[in-house]
């Protein structure tokens, strides 16, 4: 059970009891949004990805700040071929890939509705485009001190998942890769 500390983070959060704990562990790492209606729930039918993180539609036609979003997470991963409950990860994995969900929000928080429909267009028709929004994602969630948790997630996809190459190769195309999220770590400012 998380600590009373982290459970502050689950203001205004709809989090499967099974993914709590690092779901709030990776909330504490973006107290702006704290007071963000999100609700993370699971979805077997993600296309090409684990994790996605999203505007609810339904909010999207009022003002910025009633906006809620939501992040799918996939129930199961394959595992070196075996099907296994997500949240049997290693811990600091799923932290690491919820914090990059999470790094979407930060970005979609400063975005108005007509901004939100550009990226929407933008996200599923231009391949820079989506090189530029994962990338964003990815910095966010170094920015908030979740560098390691990055780059634990990235060795596990990229060395110990047994994924398949084509899913190795759209990482590799779409997404900061390992040396270029330890110079940003190295390169923040102490003491942010």
């Amino acid at each position: 059970m998380a600590s009373p500390i982290l459970e502050e983070f689950g203001n205004k959060k709809n989090i499967p009891a099974e993914l709590r704990d690092v779901i709030l562990q990776s909330l504490s790492f973006y107290p702006d949004l704290k007071n963000e209606k999100i609700d993370f729930v699971f979805n077997d039918n993600i296309r090409k990805s684990v994790m996605q993180a999203q505007p609810k539609y339904t909010t999207m036609y009022g003002r910025r700040k009633w906006r809620s979003y939501i992040i799918k997470i996939s129930r199961f991963f394959k595992l070196k071929g075996e099907k296994i409950p997500i949240q049997e990860l290693p811990e600091d994995v799923l932290v690491g890939w919820i914090g990059h969900e999470l790094g979407h929000i930060m970005d979609y928080l400063k975005r108005n509705n007509w901004s939100m429909i550009l990226f929407g267009i933008g996200y599923y028709t231009s391949k820079s485009f989506i090189i530029s929004a994962e990338r964003a994602a990815d910095t966010y969630a170094i920015n908030h001190d979740l560098g390691d948790y990055i780059l634990a997630t990235k060795d596990f996809i990229l060395h110990k998942a047994d994924m398949p190459e084509r899913y190795i190769k759209r990482i590799k195309r779409l997404y900061l890769s390992p040396e270029e999220v330890m110079n940003l770590v190295e390169d923040r400012p102490s003491g942010d």
